[in-house]
């Protein structure tokens, strides 16, 4: 997405999305004609809807389940018989570090954990581990990204912008699978 763009809360662009109960509470996918551009977790339907509306309130938002379909079996078959997600395409507004972090992140195999420090070292960027922790809290497309391999260095689970008794769950999907 382009800076200008996102600036602009979206103006011009349709955003498809949908809204499911799944095994770690309800799942929101929203997506551009390039990508995904949003992918939360939450207790309740309505805050999900109403915090993308917030992101995007120039877009033209179309709830769409159905066209959204092979996503939601996706993350599904995720949760719950712990296959990997495919690498779906991202339109996501992120600054040249956020992108290489979220990359980094992508590239942390699946079932492992490292900590902000040892992300920021393998990043040729060893005094930037608040940097990296703030880029995984600005990450827009949870799982696709997967933020919740970084853990503390000093143990325990960490934070979570969805809520860390979900990040504990989906560490062990991960180490389960």
């Amino acid at each position: 997405m382009t800076p200008k763009r996102f600036k602009h809360q979206g103006k011009g662009l349709t955003i498809r999305y949908g809204c499911e109960k799944c095994a770690l509470g309800w799942l929101l996918i929203a997506t551009t004609e390039l990508g995904l551009c949003s992918v939360q977790l939450g207790d309740d339907e309505k805050p999900l809807v109403t915090g993308l509306r917030m992101d995007f309130e120039q877009a033209t938002l179309r709830r769409d389940e159905e066209s959204l379909r092979a996503c939601f079996d996706a993350f599904n078959a995720y949760f719950e018989d712990r296959k990997r997600l495919p690498d779906f395409p991202l339109d996501v507004q992120a600054t040249a570090f956020q992108v290489q972090v979220w990359q980094a992140l992508r590239e942390i195999p699946y079932g492992t954990t490292m900590s902000y420090s040892e992300l920021a070292r393998r990043m040729d960027a060893p005094n930037a581990s608040r940097a990296v922790a703030s880029a995984c809290a600005r990450n827009p497309v949870t799982i696709t990204i997967p933020c919740h391999r970084i853990v503390p260095r000093t143990g325990g689970f960490g934070g979570y912008r969805w809520d860390p008794a979900r990040k504990k769950r989906l560490l062990e999907i991960e180490r389960l699978g």
